[in-house]
């Protein structure tokens, strides 16, 4: 899934895992990915979203679904 890394600091990392805990996510990767593709969204628009597709990541992040 993921095929790229990114660098952040220990300090910023933490607080990220801490968010993603808090949140429901089932991991920091798929806080980070919700998180950014959100504000891709919000810069170059949603363009075709799928509502389905949607519902289905943000329960899988709730642990809902696996």
């Amino acid at each position: 899934m993921f095929g790229n890394k990114i660098k952040i600091e220990d300090d910023l990392y933490e607080k990220v895992k801490k968010c993603s805990s808090a949140a429901g996510y089932a991991s920091v990767d798929e806080f980070v990915a919700h998180v950014l593709e959100k504000e891709v969204a919000k810069i170059l628009g949603p363009g075709e979203r799928d509502p389905e597709e949607e519902v289905r990541k943000r329960l899988q992040g709730l642990g809902y679904i696996e």
